[in-house]
């Protein structure tokens, strides 16, 4: 039965919050490194972005796979709305850097080269550079469509060049096309210095008149070998960067001496970094399949070729033949593609000064000589990271590798840091004879590799591991201490759910929170959780809310009563804090509650497919934040007539984590923390400088401070908040 609402696509409103993060870098009241960085998240993101996402929807385009949620057609189509709008973000992404950011770096005496021009005083030091630096490493490859294709490896930055013999080489009688690969070897080693090197690109073109066969080639920018930026000499007060490859560009002649150099523009390659596994397989078969797959990911199938706009038609066209490129892979690029690689930029100018990031505060309440353990045994405990040290969770571990009534340790793993201080506690806990056993998802995205090397690890350590259950992810990210008095008497043991990871490296990054309890309720429910994990049993939850097994039915019982309140003439309120709303039937569900007249706010960051200001949505508002930490947690707040339930966990309202993936939600049950929850969210509500609202046009529209109110950015504000209650 076709629904009576509608949807935004969610790739297309992924976009428009990549889009979100592009605009940061416009906001002249951040550190200039700053903005600078949001241009490189942004450019990061969009890299994966077209590596998974787009990679699926092409699949699906060509044959090659088959989707219950899309035909052939629909993808097709998809892939070009797509293309379409990020070709529309990195028109402006271009000419945010060029009108905003270079003004700006060279207002601060950083001048960073991007044209044709270099001063004279550099040009030595340029030809000396790259003489001595770069020339060894450059090895320039014949192109030709009626040859064997070159393989160009994922996301490297590569020259395309298009040169033309010389005249005179030709009235010799040579030949250097059908010698191609002779003289491309020869070239590498050749130093030619009598050459004069001619910055700027300044070497003669052809005549385009004349009758002289072009040739191509590409080749690999060395950054193994040499760095993206390159710091020049200061003169006066003034610095100066230059990209390695306008360097390149600036000696193209000395590398191809016989020819003229006619042209050069950069190109790359994005693959299908997906990997397609049998997800029922045995975990023994699994991690044989991660093993062998993992590698084949820099070698999947193309999709998206991006290049230099500036590149000419004809240029763009012998490329795509002999690359054997789809037109649906294009995507127009800056001159310099790779701007990730931006968050590496020198600043040669040290009075510029960074943002100024709160610091990861120490609970008083838990100093050094505090036990958590004893304060937890007493009350809840809520933790708030990267505002709180993560630290107060390593102790947490620590305490229970050194206390001798720890039975067991229970763990779940789902991306953790390298050289995590999380697993080196866990090892420690099994030298020191406890009982430790970790849940590993190798399925965790782009940490399949790292997940994999830290179990094996931990397993020599004697720690038990259990590996992904066939056919679903465990997502939830919760542990256990179980604990049992020295002469068998009861003693609490401790549970912690959390809405991020064991990492504490993203925990100074990212905004999550964690709950520390000794509720009964929720350690038997918690250690059920492990049991169902390990295969033993289909459990029943009287507190937590797990996915697959009742967190839908709990969904649906809060929501309806808040219809029913607001049917009554009484409040009807939600707010739901996630990093993405996508499943259309609890969509459908807040569609629902709206036309009843329950008020609904929505802080959703990344992907919302709900539309906002339609008939029934119209009690409906959504905000998105992006600041200087990544917003993750996942915080639900239901009015109940003015007995507020809260919940954190793990899930979003996506269609994985709710019907295919292990999740954890537990309710916040003491009041104090259960108030401190609502206060983050109506201070994130409050936002005046970094919310916007998201429109039924998927645009970003600012939240403006009213006159005469105070000025609220969240993270910053939630900081002294959490600092003055600190005591």
């Amino acid at each position: 039965m076709e629904s009576k609402y509608n949807y935004f696509k969610r790739d297309i409103s992924w976009l428009s919050f990549n889009y979100r993060v592009l605009l940061e870098a416009l906001d002249e009241r951040l550190p200039l490194y700053e903005r600078i960085n949001f241009i490189s998240i942004y450019s990061s993101n969009l890299e994966e972005f077209y590596k998974i996402r787009v990679a699926d929807h092409k699949a699906v385009a060509s044959g090659a796979t088959e989707s219950d949620e899309e035909t052939v057609q629909s993808a097709r189509e998809l892939v070009e709305e797509i293309n379409k709008e990020v070709t529309r973000q990195l028109d402006d992404r271009v000419r945010i850097y060029e009108q905003k950011i270079l003004p700006a770096l060279r207002k601060n005496h950083i001048i960073f080269y991007q044209d044709n021009h270099v001063e004279p005083f550099h040009q030595q030091f340029i030809k000396d550079f790259f003489r001595e630096e770069i020339f060894p490493y450059l090895q320039p490859v014949p192109v030709s469509k009626d040859k064997i294709v070159s393989f160009l490896r994922d996301n490297r930055l590569y020259l395309a060049i298009r040169v033309y013999p010389k005249k005179e080489e030709k009235n010799k009688g040579e030949e250097p096309k059908e010698n191609i690969e002779k003289y491309t070897g020869e070239c590498i080693n050749e130093r030619n210095d009598g050459e004069g090197i001619k910055v700027g690109m300044e070497a003669a073109r052809p005549n385009v008149t004349d009758l002289r066969q072009p040739l191509y080639f590409v080749m690999k920018q060395p950054y193994a070998k040499v760095p993206r930026f390159i710091e020049l000499p200061s003169r006066e007060k003034n610095h100066y960067l230059m990209f390695t490859e306008d360097i390149i560009k600036a000696n193209l002649n000395l590398i191809f001496p016989g020819y003229d150099v006619d042209s050069s523009y950069c190109i790359k390659i994005s693959r299908d970094a997906d990997i397609l596994i049998d997800d029922t397989a045995s975990s023994a078969d699994l991690v044989a399949q991660l093993k062998k797959k993992v590698k084949k990911r820099k070698i999947g199938d193309v999709c998206r070729f991006v290049y230099d706009r500036a590149m000419p038609s004809e240029f763009l066209d012998f490329l795509v033949d002999a690359f054997r490129i789809q037109r649906d892979e294009l995507v127009p690029g800056d001159k310099h593609l790779n701007l990730e690689d931006l968050r590496h930029l020198p600043n040669p100018n040290k009075s510029l000064h960074s943002l100024e990031k709160p610091k990861p505060m120490k609970l008083t309440v838990l100093d050094e000589k505090e036990s958590i353990f004893n304060y937890v045994a007493k009350k809840d405990l809520l933790l708030y990271y990267p505002y709180h040290s993560f630290e107060h969770f390593i102790h947490f571990l620590y305490e229970a590798v050194h206390n001798p009534e720890t039975r067991e340790i229970m763990v779940t793993q789902y991306r953790v840091a390298e050289n995590s201080a999380v697993i080196n506690t866990l090892i420690a806990a099994a030298q020191n004879g406890k009982k430790v056993t970790v849940f590993v998802e190798l399925k965790a995205r782009f940490d399949e590799e790292n997940n994999l090397a830290t179990a094996e690890m931990m397993q020599a350590a004697g720690i038990k591991i259990i590996y992904s259950i066939p056919g679903l992810k465990v997502h939830a990210k919760v542990a256990l201490i179980r604990r049992r008095g020295l002469n068998g008497e009861k003693i609490p043991s401790y549970a912690y759910i959390s809405t991020g990871n064991f990492n504490e490296k993203t925990a100074t990054l990212y905004a999550d929170c964690g709950l520390f309890t000794c509720r009964k309720e929720i350690v038997a429910d918690l250690y059920n959780l492990f049991r169902t994990l390990q295969g033993k049993e289909d459990p029943k939850f009287t507190t937590l809310l797990v996915a697959r097994f009742n967190l839908i039915p709990e969904l649906n019982r809060l929501i309806d009563r808040e219809i029913s309140l607001a049917d009554e003439g009484k409040q009807g309120r939600i707010i739901l804090k996630m990093n993405a709303l996508q499943d259309p039937t609890m969509i459908d569900r807040l569609y629902e509650a709206s036309e009843h007249g329950v008020q609904i706010d929505l802080i959703v960051r990344g992907i919302c497919c709900l539309i906002p200001g339609q008939s029934y949505s119209r009690n409906i508002r959504v905000t998105r934040i992006v600041d200087s930490f990544l917003e993750h947690a996942r915080i639900w707040y239901f009015g109940n007539d003015g007995t507020p339930k809260v919940f954190i966990g793990s899930p979003d309202w996506m269609r994985r984590n709710l019907y295919r993936r292990i999740e954890a939600i537990t309710p916040v049950l003491a009041p104090d923390l259960r108030d401190s929850l609502i206060e983050m969210l109506n201070i994130q509500l409050a936002d005046n400088q970094k919310a916007c609202w998201v429109d039924d046009k998927l645009q970003n529209i600012f939240k403006k401070r009213t006159p005469g109110t105070p000025t609220v950015r969240a993270q910053y504000t939630f900081y002294d908040w959490l600092n003055k209650t600190n005591s």
